[in-house]
């Protein structure tokens, strides 16, 4: 292991409040990571209670049973996708459980582990993958892609405003030299973004290493299913936490938690419902949950994130 998987969770109060663990029962940390928000977890389950992680980063899984070895076998820790999560559940004889967590976007020790390639600010092989038995790279991506395929990444995943100009700049780049390190790749982006954005408080490669990284690990296609199944498999009374970093994550969540709880299709006008889609969620938060002001200074990461809660009914 490259470096001691550390987690340091966001939100950890206001999660283990709406979770609710101390209710018992079979629960679900659909994105592991160094186990933070795990721990937190099983100290608040009953003794009869289990709690099953999941992660698609070997990294993750093999540290986190180290970390919550304590627990025996009240804990699972299971190697792939939460996008597969039923899958992955019944694999182990569980069809529904009592609450789901799900923590998304990358996680500390991928961003400070630099030979992952996740950050901007080291040097580092371009890779970015979660999952590094995956074959997609940030490499093939930033040298393989068309310019036109390349922009549209850039704009759908990390709302880059200059897509174009950074496409344009990189295929112009590549046709010289491969673009192989982090440095490298955000010294192209910096040149090519119009210089009186370069010393914007956020670093000018940050929307462009964000998109490249949904890009690589799929984080966005599929998630709405993801999220729908993950809902199906709460029993009755069960709660599903995601906590998301940027907007485009977040709009996804917020749209499925509406539809579960609204999934009514008929014109607005019709005097009956005639679609027979019946709810199957409450919000618990009509307004995403932030981090307070001290966390923030704790906690830089957890600055853009928003917790969203749903109760299966």
């Amino acid at each position: 292991m490259s470096a001691t998987f550390s987690h340091t969770p966001v939100l950890p109060e206001e999660t283990l409040e709406l979770l609710a663990p101390e209710r018992g029962g079979i629960f679900v940390d659909g994105t592991l990571g160094g186990g933070g928000h795990a721990e937190a977890v099983l100290n608040r389950l009953p003794k009869t209670g289990r709690l099953i992680g999941i992660d698609r980063d070997w990294e993750a899984v093999h540290a986190a049973g180290d970390r919550l070895s304590a627990f025996g076998d009240r804990f699972t820790a299971l190697h792939g996708n939460f996008f597969d999560m039923r899958e992955l559940l019944e694999s182990i004889g569980v069809t529904s459980v009592n609450g789901i967590l799900l923590d998304l976007g990358v996680s500390s020790h991928q961003l400070d582990t630099q030979a992952r390639g996740f950050s901007y600010k080291n040097e580092a092989p371009l890779d970015m993958r979660m999952d590094q038995s995956a074959a997609l790279t940030a490499r093939d991506v930033v040298n393989g892609y068309a310019e036109e395929e390349l922009a549209r990444v850039l704009w759908e995943y990390g709302e880059e405003r200059f897509s174009r100009r950074i496409a344009e700049r990189i295929c112009r780049a590549r046709e010289q030299y491969p673009i192989e390190t982090t440095l490298q790749l955000a010294g192209i982006v910096r040149e090519a973004i119009p210089a009186k954005y370069r010393n914007e408080p956020q670093h000018p490669a940050r929307r462009t290493f964000q998109a490249l990284r949904i890009e690589v690990n799929g984080e966005l296609k599929g998630l709405d299913r993801a999220v729908e199944s993950a809902c199906d498999l709460l029993q009755k009374g069960g709660r599903l936490c995601i906590i998301t970093f940027h907007s485009l994550e977040d709009r996804i969540v917020k749209q499925a938690f509406r539809r579960f709880e609204k999934p009514c299709t008929c014109p607005p006008s019709a005097p009956v419902c005639i679609c027979g889609k019946e709810p199957k969620a409450k919000i618990l938060t009509r307004k995403p949950l932030t981090a307070s002001q001290e966390e923030e200074a704790r906690n830089s990461r957890s600055t853009s994130a928003k917790l969203r809660c749903i109760e299966k009914i």
